[in-house]
């Protein structure tokens, strides 16, 4: 059994750790509505830009849709959004484990892989590999981007992206996010951001004379070809923004649970050293009670 000093030190400890989980789950609570606040009403636009783009671009010639340009895959970049702090469970190992399955993929398939991390800790982990940014005329990381969210912020850094692509840098682009479902889940999500995916029923319609079949039905003013110019970079560059709203949201959703299962944990575990602090403090009076009453009929004899 431990000696009592030993019970004191752990019980001291495992407190000032259920005070800092604690301050933790109510930091995060209190950012997470905001978080979660911002992807809700973000949603349903973004919803239906897509798939607005989407069918947009399932009419237009490879001359016309340069997002939707399907080249052979040489180059692809993967964007892997995570956290710049930790403490939040599997959130990050989850997207660095989604990231690394699609680029050895690919390049078991013969493509060049480049990762670009919104997130400390997906860089951290991606600077040591193979897969770091080398030569292309992009930024090693988007981590600045969580230090304040905005649509103009994040929009030029997704219009770099988008620069690549129709420069030929890159032929595939991922991103790899957790989708924000509510506060307890987060659904790993690896979409492709480029080239533009048409909707499945525009897949199986080609040819200018069928546009009309589309999923959607929809009368262009002004005329397609602006519309190539300022629907798709605009949908494409929401589409960006959604991904970090929905990581940043499921982030502190992530955080906000792991703390709690942390502070609950903490004290069941002080109540076993309570416990066994009593234990080991009464066996030692019990000792010293049986010493002295030995001791007591040592002298009467």
């Amino acid at each position: 059994m431990p000696n009592l000093k030993e019970v004191r030190v752990r019980i001291t400890s495992v407190n000032s750790t259920k005070q800092i989980t604690s301050a933790m789950k109510m930091v995060s609570a209190a950012k997470f509505k905001k978080a979660q606040n911002a992807i809700v009403q973000m949603r349903p636009y973004a919803g239906k830009l897509r798939s607005i783009l989407e069918n947009l671009s399932a009419g237009l010639d490879s001359s016309e849709g340069v997002y939707s340009a399907n080249r052979n895959i040489k180059n692809v970049l993967i964007v892997a959004f995570t956290s710049n702090r930790g403490l939040c469970g599997a959130f990050n190992s989850n997207v660095i484990k989604e990231s690394k399955t699609i680029a050895q993929k690919h390049k078991n398939s013969g493509s060049n892989v480049t990762v670009i991390c919104a997130g400390k800790k997906a860089y951290d982990f991606f600077r040591k590999t193979e897969y770091n940014i080398k030569g292309a005329n992009l930024p090693r990381n988007f981590n600045h981007l969580y230090d304040k969210i905005s649509f103009e912020q994040t929009s030029a850094e997704a219009e770099k992206i988008m620069k690549a692509f129709t420069d030929k840098q890159f032929d595939k682009v991922y991103l790899v996010y957790n989708a924000f479902k509510n506060a307890a889940v987060q659904v790993l999500t690896s979409e492709q951001f480029l080239p533009v995916k048409p909707t499945p029923a525009a897949v199986k319609v080609s040819g200018v004379a069928n546009q009309e079949k589309l999923s959607g039905d929809y009368i262009f003013e002004p005329a397609k070809e602006d519309l190539v110019q300022e629907l798709i970079p605009k949908s494409l560059k929401t589409q960006f923004f959604k991904a970090l709203l929905d990581s940043h949201a499921s982030e502190h959703g992530a955080r906000m649970t792991a703390m709690h299962k942390a502070t609950d944990n903490a004290t069941e575990m002080l109540k076993e050293l309570r416990l066994s602090y009593n234990k080991a403090r009464q066996a030692a009076i019990t000792k010293e009670i049986l010493e002295i009453v030995g001791g007591a009929e040592a002298l009467k004899g």
